[in-house]
């Protein structure tokens, strides 16, 4: 068993403690939201009063926040300065979804104080928070990688080393971005087939099996009732967050800046999703991109 200081409990966050503790390590967690507090004690986790006390008597800690922003204000001396209620040797996962620098810098950080630490991003969508069958995208020391492992396989059932600090970070960008390319591709032909009068069922089970088939298409179907569990079927509610996917595909047009690298797939995508943000639509997952080809006609 390991005492696992765990900070953030959102939609991810929130399964993910529960899963670690269901594997029986002690996890001391807080967050902001008391709801969600209430949640990780029936799931069997310990709740601490602020972060610091989350993270005392912990040698591995994870946390799992909206931008960089809050991750800096979390670890870094200026904000709640977490690092410097870790002992030296501890490990510290930012699972977040973050710039490159903000990583970097809480890595450089935390090196200083002879604390490791990784970025680990994760991709899976809530579903797979839920499941622990989430894919941990790890920049870091290839040590504290292998450190890592035994907690990180109560949570995911993929763990890849994507390289050095701040490489997790990059390739999740690169997987967002694309994810947001062919989610928008799929509702545009979604609904194109049903103004025309296809069934949207029966529609994605063709290209399902043709070569237009995809994630989006596959496990997260965006049109509503043509797959049970995903968003799309229950409001397009519980998921990944609209708002979360432009924050994501801003990271990735930054990257792409800094790199001279072409992307203008992506930024289409980034502005079809800003558009459907600016509707007042932030707050519903991002399969709800659909509801931009729609109009009060359509059936379904």
């Amino acid at each position: 068993m390991t005492r696992i200081g765990f900070i953030g409990l959102g939609n991810m966050g929130g399964p993910m403690a529960a899963n670690l503790a269901r594997a029986g390590h002690a996890v001391q967690v807080f967050d902001l939201v008391p709801e969600s507090l209430e949640r990780a004690i029936k799931a069997g986790c310990i709740v601490a009063g602020d972060a610091r006390e989350a993270v005392t008597g912990c040698d591995l800690a994870i946390s799992m926040l909206p931008a960089g922003e809050h991750v800096r204000g979390l670890w870094l001396s200026g904000g709640q300065d977490l690092l410097g209620a870790l002992p030296a040797g501890a490990l510290v996962i930012d699972c977040s979804t973050i710039d490159v620098a903000s990583a970097r810098a809480v890595g450089a950080a935390a090196k200083a104080r002879g604390i490791r630490f990784l970025d680990a991003p994760v991709s899976g969508g809530v579903a797979g928070a839920a499941a622990g069958t989430l894919t941990f995208i790890v920049g870091g020391e290839s040590s504290d990688f292998e450190a890592a492992k035994p907690v990180l396989a109560c949570m995911g059932q993929n763990l890849f080393h994507a390289g050095a600090l701040g490489a997790g970070q990059i390739a999740k960008m690169c997987n967002n971005m694309l994810l947001a390319i062919h989610m928008a591709g799929t509702a545009e032909a979604l609904a194109l087939g049903v103004k025309e009068g296809l069934d949207p069922g029966v529609l994605s089970t063709i290209m399902g099996k043709s070569s237009g088939n995809n994630w989006s298409l596959e496990r997260y179907n965006p049109w509503p009732g043509v797959m049970e569990n995903a968003p799309a079927s229950r409001g397009y509610e519980g998921g990944f967050m609209t708002r979360l996917m432009v924050k994501d595909l801003g990271l990735a047009m930054a990257l792409a800046e800094h790199a001279h690298s072409a992307v203008p797939m992506g930024a289409l995508a980034r502005n079809l999703f800003n558009l459907h943000a600016a509707k007042g639509q932030g707050a519903k997952d991002f399969s709800s991109i659909l509801e931009l080809y729609r109009d009060n006609t359509d059936p379904g």
